[in-house]
C-alpha cells in the first residue's frame, strides 16, 4: 500500500499547482466582473435572461448553479487535495528519521508543508469568490423576478 500511496504524490502536487494558479485566475475574473458591475454591467444571470426571455426561476436557478459550479468544486476539494499532499510524504519524513536521515525528513516535510498551504489559499480564495458571486447573483435573481413581473 505504502508504494501505491506514493504513486499518487506527483499527481496530487501537479493538481495542487492547477488549483492554486486557478484560484488566483479565479480572482483576475472576480476583479474585473467588479469592475464591471460598477458600471451597470458583469451580470451573467441578467444578461441569461435577456437572451432567454422564456427562462423561469428554476432555469435561471439551474444557470447560477451553472455559473459556481467549478469554483465550488475548487474550494471543496483543494482542501482534501492538501491533506493528500501533506500525508504522502509522512510516510518517507517518518522512514527517514527512523534511519536518522534528517536530510530525508526536511525534505519530504518541506514538500508537506508547502503543498498544503498552497491548497489552502487556493480553497481561500475559490470560497471567498463562491460567497460574493453567490450574493450577486442571488440580486440578480430578484432582479431578472421583478423585471418579469413587471412584464406582466
Amino acid at each position: 500500500m505504502f508504494q501505491v500511496g506514493q504513486l499518487f504524490l506527483m499527481p496530487v502536487l501537479v493538481a495542487v499547482c492547477v488549483l492554486f494558479l486557478y484560484s488566483f485566475w479565479l480572482l483576475g475574473g472576480f476583479a474585473v466582473q467588479a469592475w464591471k458591475r460598477r458600471s451597470g454591467g458583469g451580470r451573467p444571470l441578467l444578461d441569461y435572461a435577456g437572451v432567454n426571455p422564456a427562462a423561469d426561476e428554476d432555469a435561471l436557478d439551474l444557470h447560477a448553479h451553472k455559473l459556481l459550479e467549478l469554483p465550488r468544486i475548487v474550494a471543496r476539494i483543494a482542501p482534501m487535495l492538501g491533506l493528500v499532499a501533506t500525508m504522502i510524504p509522512m510516510g518517507p519524513a517518518l522512514m527517514g528519521l527512523s534511519d536518522g536521515n534528517l536530510g530525508k525528513v526536511s525534505q519530504n516535510l518541506t514538500i508537506a508543508f508547502a503543498a498544503v498551504i498552497l491548497a489552502l489559499i487556493a480553497a481561500s480564495l475559490a470560497y471567498w469568490v463562491v460567497s460574493v458571486r453567490r450574493r450577486w447573483l442571488a440580486e440578480e435573481m430578484l432582479a431578472a423576478r421583478a423585471r418579469a413581473g413587471s412584464a406582466r
